[in-house]
């Protein structure tokens, strides 16, 4: 690919503006400031980039030193996604949790908390909701980031999401377009395939973005995956007739379309980051996020490059990519704007705890009795989708430590896992704590011999409650966040 020469002309300042990369480290390196001055719009943050709310107040500060209305944008779901509180557990339950709970008010009370939490932080543009319809319990990706398998539930959560979350200030960018619940493959790894009539989805899939479009969600995030009743030969984010025809057109969507991390396998295993980014740009998209994986100026430059090249060589139409970067500069305005009205409101630190206490479901309570001793607690662990990470801690451990001082714990996982936490465990009372067993037959396996050897033993679900419950008291937190473990720590602790 010919290389474009470093400058401030028009063509190349909008390949730039719609980029939003990524980087490494906690501070903003020398390469990324100097993107920012050249055109470069958007800033994606991800775990790795905070340590802490002073050092990400001093990292959003120097970006908008350089840009003062940067589009500071990240992936903070709450619940088991969370950039804020990657190394302790996140303070908000999860979209799966809310749905439990069926409380409107509720959600809108919790996202507008996120909201006012990222806003002090100087980030104006969050990666959520997950407007994802539960409907394939198997699915390895979204999980408990849904609100639930219920479409109209689904749909009026995502809508209060929405709504609290920009009341603060804060740009929600509402996902995955047009809807990866119904699938059984992770687009980080390959490219999922949704087989379902139109009708289909229409009912089901678009009406949560249908909700969220007229709450005012001032983003929609693509998704990767094929959907043949749409597009039979490209997956959403490359489809014109998803993006445009669809989202555009039907849905009468004006805001900015961003697509999902285009260094997933969906995508770059198949076309490529720079083939792939140009098809996203001349299919409606506005924004490119990269940078999960690929954080570097090196991608930058490729990609500013492969959309110029296009536009020159006639494949990508100009007026696509100006369209695509005034969109950018439309949000940025608006979030500026925000950020000047001062809208952050009061703070309502403990509103996450109240919904993750809300949202536990007890069966067995009538004849438990709490524990008094601490107990060993074994978490059979599945493997982490790279959506929720493995460095963000989960279960209830941490949360008996400081009820029940003396309480120990383990991670068990494969065949062997039951065997192991037994022989872990010796004499105490053991707190089991599983994630989404019923997509895991190890798991299952695990329990199933617990149960018989101890069938005293507490069983914790801390993902999908798929499975029926059991043991001698099963408590369905709806998800993994921190406040989830405390919930059910509680009830195990009867404080």
């Amino acid at each position: 690919m010919t290389t474009i020469t470093d400058g401030t002309d028009t063509l190349t300042r909008d390949a730039l503006t719609v980029l939003q990369p990524g980087f490494t480290g906690t501070s903003a390196p020398d390469w990324l400031l100097r993107r920012l001055g050249e055109g470069l719009a958007s800033v994606g943050l991800f775990g790795r980039n905070i340590a802490s709310a002073a050092q990400l107040s001093a990292l959003t500060a120097r970006l908008r030193a350089e840009r003062d209305d940067v589009l500071v944008a990240v992936d903070e779901e709450g619940g088991d996604v969370t950039r804020l509180e990657v190394r302790t557990g996140s303070s908000f339950p999860g979209n799966h949790a809310l749905g439990a709970v069926d409380d409107v008010e509720l959600t809108r009370g919790v996202a507008r908390e996120l909201g006012r939490r990222l806003a002090a932080c100087g980030i104006n543009l969050n990666w959520a909701p997950s407007a994802d319809v539960n409907s394939n319990p198997a699915n390895p990706v979204i999980g408990v980031r849904s609100f639930g398998a219920d479409t109209g539930l689904v749909a009026r959560h995502t809508a209060a999401y929405v709504d609290g979350l920009q009341s603060a200030g804060v740009a929600a960018c509402t996902k995955h377009f047009p809807g990866h619940g119904d699938t059984a493959v992770d687009s980080h790894h390959a490219l999922p395939r949704i087989d379902v009539e139109r009708a289909v989805l229409r009912s089901r899939e678009l009406a949560p973005f249908r909700a969220a479009i007229a709450a005012g969600t001032r983003a929609v995030m693509s998704a990767h995956i094929l959907v043949p009743a749409l597009d039979p030969d490209r997956p959403a984010t490359l489809s014109h007739r998803v993006l445009t025809d669809l989202l555009r057109g039907e849905l009468r969507y004006d805001g900015l379309i961003v697509t999902d991390g285009m260094e997933m396998q969906a995508i770059a295993g198949i076309y490529g980051i720079e083939r792939g980014s140009v098809l996203a740009i001349e299919a409606g998209a506005d924004a490119i996020c990269v940078g999960g994986g690929l954080a570097d100026d090196e991608t930058v430059r490729r990609l500013r490059d492969a959309l110029v090249t296009a536009v020159r060589a006639g494949e990508l139409p100009e007026e696509r990519l100006a369209d695509a970067a005034e969109r950018v500069r439309r949000l940025a305005r608006w979030t500026a704007a925000a950020r000047a009205a001062g809208t952050l409101g009061e703070a309502d630190g403990e509103v996450g705890l109240r919904a993750a206490r809300r949202a536990v479901r007890l069966t067995g309570a009538d004849g438990f009795t709490p524990l008094t001793e601490p107990p060993y607690v074994a978490a059979f662990t599945p493997g982490a989708n790279i959506a929720v990470g493995a460095e963000t801690p989960w279960g209830v451990a941490a949360e008996l430590v400081r009820l029940l001082p003396g309480t120990e714990t383990g991670s068990f996982t494969g065949a062997d896992a039951g065997r192991e936490a037994l022989a872990a465990a010796g004499p105490r009372r053991i707190v089991a704590v599983v994630r989404d067993e019923h997509r895991h037959p190890w798991m299952a396996a695990a329990l199933d011999l617990l149960l018989r050897a101890r069938p005293d033993t507490v069983v914790v679900e801390m993902g999908i409650p798929q499975a029926p419950p059991r043991g001698a008291l099963h408590i369905a937190t709806h998800g993994a966040a921190r406040v989830c473990g405390r919930a059910a720590a509680e009830v195990v602790a009867g404080v």
